[in-house]
């Protein structure tokens, strides 16, 4: 049986679509963010050391445990996905296509190079709001502010205009066919249009509302939670 470590709020929430994608059994377990500081509890320590979600064990007794978002994917489709029906049973383009160099790029990109600069805006908007001296937030707020101006949001500002490019051109993010890559990149888009500053993006927005109706997620989503606090 395989269990999801699921943290609420997360990017967990990609291994939950994509398991409603395969109509793969699982268990679920929810851990509760820490109230005070947001960051994951303890327990998830004891299934690994690094204590992050999401996190997924497969087997018997604990079974094996597979960390990081793009390695359970590829996990899961791997290990079970030659038994899915449909759509879902071609997750993974080809060897050798344009399609299968698109998905692993952006298997890549969500994590490698987009959401660092999403956890430092949500970072960077937190820090004025925690206890301090009074005298100090109004300094605080200004650092805060001229690192986002100058350095976080001119980041987001062309990872936002390059996924708009490249979506304006094709339906999914490896080409014509749902992928891997659209999993990876759901909770990273959901971020980024929550917290990058504002613009145009139809293509963007359409692609998000495209997933975001599959039954699928919507499955996810009402078992996992919201995807954003």
């Amino acid at each position: 049986m395989i269990t999801v470590h699921h943290l609420e709020t997360s990017r967990s929430q990609r291994v939950l679509w994509l398991l409603e994608e395969l109509g793969l059994p699982y268990e679920l377990k929810v851990y509760r963010r820490d109230a005070r500081t947001r960051l994951a509890p303890p327990e998830l320590k004891k299934v690994h050391p690094l204590g992050k979600s999401p996190l997924i064990t497969d087997g018997d007794r604990g079974g094996k445990v597979v960390a990081e978002s793009a390695v359970i994917l590829e996990y899961l489709q791997e290990r079970y996905g030659a038994q899915a029906q449909g759509e879902a049973a071609n997750l993974v383009p080809p060897a050798g296509t344009e399609a299968r160099d698109q998905m692993r790029f952006w298997l890549h990109f969500a994590e490698g190079s987009l959401m660092n600069w999403l956890v430092m805006k949500l970072v960077f908007l937190t820090i004025p709001t925690q206890p301090m001296p009074f005298f100090v937030r109004p300094i605080a707020r200004q650092l805060c502010q001229q690192v986002q101006h100058k350095l976080i949001d001119p980041n987001l500002a062309d990872a936002t205009a390059f996924i708009e490019a490249h979506l304006s051109k094709q339906a999914w993010f490896a080409g014509e066919q749902l992928s891997l890559a659209d999993f990876q990149m759901s909770f990273a888009v959901a971020a980024l249009q929550s917290r990058a500053p504002g613009g145009k993006t139809p293509a963007t927005s359409a692609w998000l509302a495209k997933v975001e109706a599959r039954p699928a997620y919507q499955r996810a989503l009402a078992k996992g939670g919201p995807v954003l606090m």
